[in-house]
């Protein structure tokens, strides 16, 4: 089967690609992440997986998940919920985990290769069911950290593993090119019509 025809899905558990990506230095620019796959094969879907925040007026994540949504990820969020454990301590809740497994299961029969950024290793159940159905599995996440962000079980599970610090050429945006937050551009228009 060549490249070209091998059918693709990108499962992308967004809280753990953000937390790895921040361990290594950089943003990932998923415009290029999309392009980067869909040179690889056909790219049947790309799911990202995040819970946000309930009860809150404007949360942080809500513009990457609107660009993503309309830029061709399918986006599947759940309210993430505050609660104070037996100790006092605040917590929050809100694990896509499952979700993401379900639609792993129904997208086995119509694809070839699935390819899970994660290093969880409550995953690794997940990627042998998928196996038993035929499909090759590639798990992103990094070892160059200390400690690894993926677990060693997941790792070795996978059919193949791709370090995101390798493809940090291809997928990265530094943070410093990240564009100025609002009130920045505000401060910044603020001094301009000062200085006239």
């Amino acid at each position: 089967m060549s490249a070209s025809s091998t059918k693709i899905a990108l499962l992308i558990d967004g809280a753990n690609l953000y937390a790895t990506s921040k361990m290594l230095g950089f943003d990932v620019d998923y415009k290029r992440l999309l392009t980067e796959f869909q040179s690889r094969g056909t790219l049947v879907r790309a799911f990202y997986y995040t819970a946000v925040i309930e009860d809150q007026e404007y949360s942080s994540i809500r513009p990457l998940i609107d660009w993503l949504d309309y830029n061709g990820y399918t986006v599947a969020t759940r309210p993430m919920r505050e609660f104070t454990d037996a100790g006092g301590h605040r917590r929050a809740k809100g694990s896509m985990d499952i979700k993401l497994a379900v639609d792993a299961m129904e997208l086995a029969e119509h694809i070839d290769q699935m390819i899970l950024f994660s290093g969880d290793g409550d995953f690794r159940p997940l990627v042998e069911a998928i196996q038993r159905r035929g499909v090759r599995v590639t798990v992103v996440s990094t070892i160059a950290t200390h400690p690894p962000m993926i677990a060693d079980e997941l790792r070795r599970q996978a059919d193949a593993f791709i370090d995101l610090v390798d493809l940090k050429p291809k997928l990265g945006r530094d943070p410093s090119e990240r564009p100025a937050s609002r009130e920045a551009r505000h401060h910044t228009l603020s001094l301009h019509r000062h200085d006239n």
